[in-house]
């Protein structure tokens, strides 16, 4: 079988070392790049896939139509996040469609609600998936809404960005004037809607989900630990806590997985994940944020159907997190993934019949 892997690669700063040695580094001193995985993800994604056969490398950039066609693959592991616009994580696998390859997870349709995180609240609140009450900002003609009936205290977010991109603790605001002057910043910086939600004051989780239909499985709960924090940081999973204070010479004891909760609270957490799961059309795998509001309800904050997958434990990586404690190494994690995807595609284990078959 030949495997494509379609990846974005995180751009690198090349630096000459004492010993006059060339290497790589990123330094996140901005946003722009942290969707994307680095070279240690996308090698050790690469190495689980070989169980399965020939692994075609295809980072998805330029030409990538014309290098899948030419590639041949039988089927395509994708980890894309895409660079533009709202559709972005969508582009590779319409694509794919277009040329009738297999893809492991969701489709262009989920993939482009599921990022745009207003679009993707609108069908959790028409689905009865609890969600934070909301409204966004489109332009500054919109402003006046944060100064009538908009209560507070509220956050605010870019629409369709990921990996806590445009999110810091900034972005936690109490009153009409300063919600105004965030939203006008991020308007400008990242030149797309914004989000405002009420804040939710409760302990957040995330919940890593594999599987599709009625075969849909919640992996062990992950919750935040926010007392692993700096002391006063918002308790949030933003910016700060994800790019700047959790990094390999000092990482963050922050992720609790199994989260030590009571059973009741567990079940409502797991059934309200897996309803925002199929309310967007999830396939394959994906992973809900959730958090409690301050009667303890459970409200869903977003889903990611590109999980993020970096293979080191110190990187608080949640959906390898959570595989680890259902106990599953990194390459059973990616290998269960693309047999739960086969079994969608054909219907059957995989190498039950040929993958080409499929595609035509």
């Amino acid at each position: 079988m030949r495997i494509g892997l379609a990846f974005n690669q995180r751009p690198a700063d090349v630096v000459v070392d004492r010993d006059g040695e060339r290497r790589t580094t990123f330094e996140p001193l901005t946003d722009a790049y942290v969707e994307w995985d680095d070279e240690e993800t996308i090698a050790a994604v690469r190495d689980a896939l070989t169980a399965f056969g020939e692994v075609v490398l295809l980072e998805a950039v330029d030409d990538f139509a014309s290098r899948l066609a030419a590639a041949r693959v039988d089927f395509l592991f994708n980890m894309a996040e895409g660079a533009l616009g709202p559709n972005r994580e969508a582009h590779v696998p319409a694509i794919a469609e277009f040329l009738g390859v297999p893809y492991l997870g969701s489709d262009p349709l989920t993939l482009g609600l599921s990022l745009h995180k207003v679009r993707a609240k609108e069908v959790f609140r028409q689905r009865g998936v609890p969600t934070a009450p909301f409204t966004w900002i489109e332009s500054e003609r919109d402003l006046h809404f944060l100064a009538n009936g908009q209560r507070y205290p509220a956050f605010l977010k870019p629409a369709w960005e990921g990996s806590s991109k445009g999110i810091a603790e900034a972005n936690y605001v109490t009153d009409s004037v300063t919600a105004q002057a965030l939203a006008r910043h991020l308007l400008t910086t990242y030149r797309q809607p914004v989000l405002v939600e009420e804040f939710l004051s409760g302990e957040e989780f995330t919940v890593a989900i594999l599987g599709n239909g009625e075969e849909a499985k919640a992996l062990p709960i992950i919750r935040y630990r926010f007392e692993g924090l700096p002391a006063g940081a918002l308790p949030i999973m933003g910016y700060e806590a994800k790019w700047k204070w959790d990094v390999p010479d000092n990482p963050l004891e922050i992720l609790e997985c199994p989260a030590r909760i009571d059973d009741g609270l567990a079940a409502r957490i797991r059934e309200t994940a897996v309803a925002a799961y199929r309310a967007l059309g999830c396939r394959d795998w994906g992973r809900v944020d959730l958090r409690l509001d301050a009667a303890g309800a459970v409200n869903v904050i977003e889903i990611n159907p590109l999980p993020g997958i970096i293979p080191d434990p110190v990187a608080n990586s949640c959906f390898p997190c959570a595989a680890r404690a259902a106990g599953m190494s990194y390459d059973e994690l990616i290998q269960s993934a693309v047999r739960v995807a086969w079994r969608r595609i054909a219907g059957g284990e995989l190498g039950a019949e040929p993958l080409t078959e499929v595609a035509t």
